[in-house]
């Protein structure tokens, strides 16, 4: 199976949402083989360790990069939404360095690393679209790092919050001010190293000031300028073509 059979515009739509694609690049992409799996919620696609021969294409559902401490201590490090590739940075470094594992049952297309070196050496700017990719990855990294280290948990959370919408925004997976966020608040307590208790009163506190409703799945943004003001939220590290427009 290749990407174009399984789904296209998904993953275009990403690419594209970072570096500028010609229709010879889309059909290069469109024609890359696909291993397509299915993992459920909770589930280890790839362990701190490995040494994959593949990247995983994330094609539905929501993924977490995180690491584990001695005591068994998670801490979210990263997620990608559909469109995303997670590991990418394995075509150069052959061993994985943390976990990536489902927040929720996902459908991912396992890439050869073979066929991708081969596409990049054909069309050098799909190559310097892959770099651009895990150079974006490092970029919110880094403010992740800020986030967690210097930010108090109204902000964390706003800045969270507004991080993903702006991703999901940015491959056509939000209605509106609205989209699906269907993370417990344990998961968001270990990407904030806040408690569930902590990550309960702080969501209260933004519905009480109309910022957001979260409930049922979905994310309401009532008031996303408010939200990034009280998060410092500022969407150039995430180095969106469309926001630089």
């Amino acid at each position: 199976m290749t990407v174009g059979e399984h789904t296209s515009e998904i993953v275009i739509r990403k690419l594209q949402s970072v570096h500028p694609l010609t229709d010879e690049e889309r059909d290069a992409i469109l024609g890359l083989p696909l291993q397509i799996r299915r993992f459920g919620k909770g589930q280890d696609v790839a362990r701190e360790g490995d040494q994959p021969s593949h990247s995983c294409l994330l094609l539905e559902g929501w993924m977490q990069r995180y690491k584990v401490l001695g005591e068994g201590k998670r801490q979210i490090i990263a997620i990608a939404v559909p469109g995303d590739m997670p590991d990418l940075q394995t075509l150069h470094l052959e061993m994985m360095d943390h976990n990536l594992g489902t927040l929720t049952p996902c459908t991912i297309g396992l890439v050869p690393h073979t066929a991708l070196r081969r596409v990049a050496a054909d069309y050098p700017r799909l190559a310097t679209a892959f770099w651009r990719e895990t150079l974006v990855d490092g970029s919110i990294t880094r403010e992740w790092v800020l986030n967690v280290g210097s930010r108090v948990a109204y902000g964390r959370l706003a800045h969270l919050f507004c991080e993903i919408f702006v991703r999901m925004r940015a491959v056509g997976l939000t209605q509106g001010d609205t989209m699906d966020f269907p993370l417990s608040q344990a998961v968001i307590g270990d990407m904030t190293a806040l408690s569930n208790v902590h990550v309960n009163r702080t969501i209260m506190a933004m519905r009480e000031r109309s910022m957001v409703i979260l409930e049922r799945g979905k994310l309401t943004i009532s008031d996303f300028s408010g939200l990034a003001e009280a998060a410092e939220f500022r969407s150039d590290y995430l180095h969106l073509r469309e926001l630089a427009a």
